[in-house]
């Protein structure tokens, strides 16, 4: 698949790995399951979903009627200006994202037209002072020592007005920054405040899976996630391994959570040591999806596994003042094997390979001996 908001084509993209100028490639795709599907014209849903920088979506309705594709760069209409975004989506599946993420059809605004080379040069124009502006602006805030990080900064397609996005643990006062930048720059200045996670999101990187981040590629709706989804996993509380890119807890500990704690349902919880007569046993281990639980002794450095069913049972005889022989579940005594005719073999076979080894070293010996009393005469000699 090519890179369309880059202008690039081919298999490979724009080999910039989710960090494409332009917007990013890899960064918050859609896959159109719809796209083969005839609908009649009159029936065809309007709006279209725009992207922007750094994955940033929004969704214009297409009032005149142009003609138009996934990936094509458009003109649109936003607060006091125009901008340049790609349509990323098109058809019913518009329609679906506006519902999932509430969007009314009163706050859609209109497309202008499609993007000429002349729209293209200024945008590309603005964008190019991104940079600069946003290395002065750290500037600016470490001089007013605002309590706040500046992640990114937006211009608008026709240089007019720039949004700048940070994050910050509380409210900020930026009343005066607002002031200074705008006098600073000439321009229309907006502040908006993002979480850390969309932070990472917008920067981009590898997980320790390997793979570019979830929030930067597909994850738009970011959930809770607590220490407990850790626990109910049996994954070691390390901060350092739990934590993704942003410093806060991985998205991906409420993946399989579901999973686990509908296993966990028949695992009984063990809060005290099991007895028996050889003694009381301890919770070691969980083997969540095979049912199996791992005990040992104090006196004992093996584990025992032990089946949730012997679990339940030992923790019934348990409460009921009784305690088992051991944790297995089978305790019948079996009858000694007769292992005289195996020992008998092993004798023979041991009498047999002695007698060669025996041979062998006799007939070193002599050999030794032999090469001793040669040199003797011929030291005499």
């Amino acid at each position: 698949m090519g890179c369309a908001s880059c202008g690039t084509s081919g298999s490979a993209g724009c080999k910039n790995n989710g960090h494409c100028s332009s917007g990013g490639c890899n960064k918050l795709n859609v896959f159109d399951w719809l796209s083969n599907m005839d609908v009649p014209a009159m029936h065809r849903f309007d709006v279209v979903e725009v992207r922007f920088k750094n994955g940033r979506k929004e969704f214009f309705r297409n009032t005149k009627k142009i003609d138009v594709v996934t990936g094509d760069p458009i003109v649109v209409d936003v607060p006091n200006g125009h901008h340049i975004g790609y349509i990323s989506l098109m058809g019913e599946l518009v329609r679906l994202q506006m519902n999932k993420k509430g969007v009314k059809d009163d706050d859609v605004r209109d497309i202008y037209r499609k993007a000429s080379s002349r729209d293209m040069e200024r945008w590309e124009e603005a964008r190019n002072r991104e940079e600069s502006v946003m290395y002065r602006t750290k500037e600016i805030i470490q001089n007013t020592k605002l309590e706040m990080k500046l992640t990114d900064v937006e211009f608008q397609a026709d240089g007019t007005k720039a949004t700048f996005f940070y994050s910050a643990d509380g409210r900020v006062d930026f009343r005066e920054l607002i002031k200074t930048l705008a006098g600073e720059f000439k321009i229309r200045v907006e502040m908006r405040q993002i979480s850390v996670r969309q932070e990472a999101g917008r920067i981009g990187g590898l997980g320790v899976c390997g793979r570019e981040l979830c929030c930067s590629t597909w994850l738009t709706n970011f959930k809770n996630v607590t220490t407990s989804a850790a626990r109910y996993q049996n994954l070691s509380l390390n901060p350092s391994k739990l934590s993704g890119q942003c410093g806060r807890l991985k998205c991906c500990l409420n993946y399989e959570l579901d999973t686990y704690m509908e296993a966990l349902e028949d695992i009984p919880e063990v809060e005290a040591p099991l007895k028996t007569q050889r003694g009381s046993a301890k919770l070691q281990k969980t083997d969540i999806f095979r049912k199996i639980m791992w005990f040992g002794y104090d006196d004992d450095n093996n584990w025992h596994a032990v089946g949730v069913s012997r679990v339940k049972e030992i923790q019934a005889l348990n409460n009921k003042g009784k305690k088992p022989a051991s944790l297995a579940e089978n305790e019948v005594e079996s009858d000694p094997v007769d292992t005289s005719s195996i020992n008998s073999d092993l004798e023979a076979m041991d009498r047999k390979f002695s007698g060669k080894s025996n041979k062998k070293k006799k007939k070193k010996r002599n050999k030794f001996r032999g090469k001793k009393t040669q040199n003797k005469k011929t030291e005499n000699s």
